[in-house]
């Protein structure tokens, strides 16, 4: 299988802004999180409750969202169901109390792209921000088979439909598309993608079956005993 074809593109860098909406009750938190993140260089404005919170998300502009899970007027579960159930595809890390196994997976297979349990460092929140902002920053364009996919845009297209992917997913896939030919482990997974080592592997499984349903099944193969591997299938 020969590898992807990378079309030359416009430097992902140029004019790059950043700007988060943070989704927060907690009034001091939030603006401790305000002026942490404003010091990191980004551009920040707050929404106290899941409605206010879902509105400016959907107006759109925003690098990466910061979203509390429990928030008056709609939880963070909810607000994040409606966001991606809309086609916004803006990157999502969920900030919560709780860290049950099950919280996690809940939040990952709703669409989140990443997850900071309370309490945290604010150099740990920033490093998560860097990671799931940058992920949108690669390889401008990506080609094979059937599949396309534009890193700086954080698109990507399965023949001419255009298909739309959580910052985590179209992670998951670009790292499958750039080995062609290759089964990459659960474990490889999380370690360059989920950049966790000791991350629950139904993280990843949650994610490709939620790839699947989105690209079709048939691109992306299981490898029995050993992981995932991309398919070539040409239209």
């Amino acid at each position: 299988m020969t590898g992807p074809q990378i079309c030359p593109g416009p430097d992902p860098l140029s004019g790059l802004g950043r700007r988060v909406l943070i989704v927060e009750d907690e009034r001091r938190l939030a603006g401790l999180l305000r002026e942490a993140l404003r010091r990191g260089g980004y551009q920040v404005d707050l929404a106290h409750d899941g409605v206010q919170g879902l509105l400016l998300a959907q107006a759109g502009g925003y690098d990466v969202v910061v979203l509390d899970i429990m928030l008056p007027g709609l939880s963070g579960y909810r607000m994040l169901e409606q966001l991606r159930a809309g086609g916004h595809d803006v990157p999502v890390v969920m900030l919560t109390a709780k860290d049950g196994e099950y919280d996690e997976l809940d939040a990952f297979e709703l669409g989140a792209d990443d997850y900071v349990t309370k309490p945290f460092s604010t150099l740990v929140l920033l490093a998560r921000l860097a990671t799931v902002t940058r992920r949108r920053i690669a390889t401008p364009l990506l080609v094979l088979g059937r599949l396309r996919l534009e890193t700086a845009a954080h698109k990507a297209w399965v023949d001419e439909r255009e298909v739309v992917l959580s910052a985590r997913e179209y992670a998951l896939l670009s790292y499958l598309v750039a080995r062609p030919g290759h089964a990459v482990s659960k474990q490889e997974l999380l370690d360059e993608v989920w950049l966790e080592h000791y991350a629950d592997p139904n993280l990843v499984e949650v994610c490709v079956a939620g790839l699947r349903r989105k690209i079709g099944a048939e691109l992306v193969e299981t490898v029995r005993g050993v992981g995932y591997r991309i398919a070539e299938v040409r239209g």
